[in-house]
């Protein structure tokens, strides 16, 4: 098992902007080396014959084929807004030039 050290840790917390105890230290540094070994485990493993894959799940769409069809009439959207102009929406300027 490949053990960090406190220093390492030390500059991992660091970098995380995390303020440890010396018991923090400690734990993480244990838990931390696990993961890496775990990881490091994982690189061991034979993977040369399997393809490459961005899921594993099938590719089947859930969404409808996208067809053209016409709008809604522009009456019809304008009708509940509280202001209208022009056939658009009117709204009060919420920026001001200075």
């Amino acid at each position: 098992m490949t053990r960090l050290s406190l220093e390492e840790v030390d500059h991992i917390a660091e970098l995380a902007r995390l303020a440890l105890t010396g018991e923090e230290k400690a734990l993480y540094r244990d838990q931390l080396s696990a993961i890496l070994d775990y990881a490091n485990r994982l690189q061991q493993i034979p993977t040369d014959d399997i393809p490459p894959t961005a899921t594993v799940l099938p590719l089947d769409t859930v969404l409808r084929p996208d067809a053209s069809r016409p709008s809604t009439p522009t009456a019809e959207i304008l009708a509940n807004a509280p202001e209208q102009e022009a056939e658009m929406f009117r709204v009060r300027v919420v920026i001001e030039e200075e």
